[in-house]
């Protein structure tokens, strides 16, 4: 389905309404003026809907895992407080206009603003397009494949709340091959939000207009670190629940569980320890995507078979097999993509290669749960801070998100702006 002009068509439509989009826009460019107030308070409506569960079943087609998770993210990102909370705090006064000398400083919307969704992203793809409409831009979004339908759903309802929002959004359902469909978008826009991998990244550089301002969220990697506890069965059990419930297909879950160490069998022994605590949280959450669950069975039988018969394709570690999870010590300290769904990887990392190992994947990083003794817990972030890591919080709130939060160490709205400078005469 695609979503043009507050109507919805069918797909093949795409090439006749990719044909007048530029027309539209540029009309609603010259013309329109997009009321913050009216967004936000339409906004403000729909989160009262979602909340009282209009949208449960399009979410659990989304997500069949995490419909709670996904339902409250998008009630916390759409209600009043929370969006003028965020509006104080990225886009303050001073940043939004002034006068030095006989300039007048004030801030624009970039104008047109293409999103191209991934499925896994930590929101609903809507969610992209709140921000775009907030800072006054008409929006296009590719949706993701496993939509499902729910931004239509989301974005028509809210259309209908604010009809004047119609001019401001588009949404196609373009899959990824058609390049030529997603360059004309890119063509007409002023700015390319992209979220997913590097092959993701990489491919919108190469579609995307010289001069177009890209704005990347790419995969990033959480881990936790443990130097001492202060209440070792509390965290372990947080840090587990964590770990299970995220599935770790978040840019904030736990992939790697760090040690403060150099010794191979506090590794070990920490594995043991941990894996029946991982076991009780996986049965608590358990997950129940089909593909992902008979790949994970697919490769840990694999690893068994090679490991029962004296050869594996990694020498460097191995792998304590647990009831619906696992943990597998690893002799380097590299930071990588576990295997997720309550998969963890257990590593050395001493205090003092912290910064150096760190910074081998400085562009990756993102959340950091610490568990320590207190005396060590501020010197420790700021260590973890410096290395690149742009959040730090307990191991049970990797994932937990907070209204003015920056996002991959950067407020999103800023991105969505210009400043521009008019000479009084």
């Amino acid at each position: 389905m695609i979503l043009f002009g507050g109507k919805i068509y069918p797909t093949d439509r795409q090439s006749e309404l990719l044909g007048i989009l530029e027309k539209r826009i540029n009309r609603t460019l010259a013309f329109g003026n997009l009321d913050r107030e009216t967004v936000i308070s339409a906004l403000d409506d729909l989160a009262v809907r979602i909340a009282l569960g209009r949208f449960d079943k399009l979410i659990a087609g989304f997500a069949p895992d995490d419909v709670m998770r996904y339902k409250n993210a998008a009630i916390t990102a759409m209600k009043r407080e929370n969006l003028e909370t965020r509006l104080a705090v990225e886009l303050p006064d001073n940043i939004m206009a002034g006068r030095t000398g006989n300039l007048i400083h004030s801030v624009r919307p970039l104008g047109t603003i293409m999103h191209i969704a991934a499925g896994n992203a930590d929101g609903l793809p809507a969610l992209s397009v709140l921000e775009g409409l907030v800072t006054g831009n008409v929006n296009i979004l590719k949706l993701p494949s496993a939509d499902n339908g729910i931004t239509i759903k989301i974005l028509t309802e809210l259309i209908e709340t604010a009809p004047e929002i119609a001019d401001y959004i588009y949404v196609f359902d373009t899959p990824s091959a058609d390049v030529d469909a997603m360059r004309k978008m890119a063509d007409i826009s002023d700015g390319i939000v992209v979220w997913g991998g590097e092959a993701a990244v990489k491919a919108v550089r190469a579609l995307a207009p010289a001069g177009a301002k890209l704005i990347e969220w790419g995969h990033r990697l959480g881990f936790a670190y443990i130097s001492g506890y202060e209440n070792e069965n509390a965290e372990l059990a947080a840090l587990a629940k964590h770990i299970a419930e995220t599935g770790q297909m978040l840019c904030s879950s736990c992939q790697t569980i760090y040690l403060d160490t150099y010794d191979t069998d506090t590794l070990d022994m920490f594995a043991e320890k941990f894996l029946p605590v991982l076991e009780r949280a996986a049965d608590a959450y358990l997950h129940t995507d089909i593909g992902a669950s008979a790949q994970l069975s697919v490769n840990r039988y694999c690893e068994r078979l090679e490991s029962a018969a004296g050869f594996s394709r990694r020498k460097d570690r191995h792998t304590l097999y647990g009831r619906n999870c696992s943990a597998t010590v690893c002799r380097g300290s590299t930071l990588e993509l576990s295997g997720m769904y309550a998969n963890v990887l257990v590593k050395r990392l001493p205090e003092k290669h912290i910064l150096p190992v760190l910074r081998r994947t400085k562009g990756t990083l993102q959340t950091a749960g610490l568990i320590c003794s207190p005396e060590k817990r501020d010197r420790l972030t700021e260590m973890l801070i410096r290395s690149g890591v742009n959040r730090v919080m307990r191991a049970g709130d990797m994932s937990a998100s907070f209204t003015g939060e920056a996002h991959d160490g950067e407020y999103p709205l800023r991105r969505y702006i210009r400043n521009t400078d008019t000479e009084i005469l």
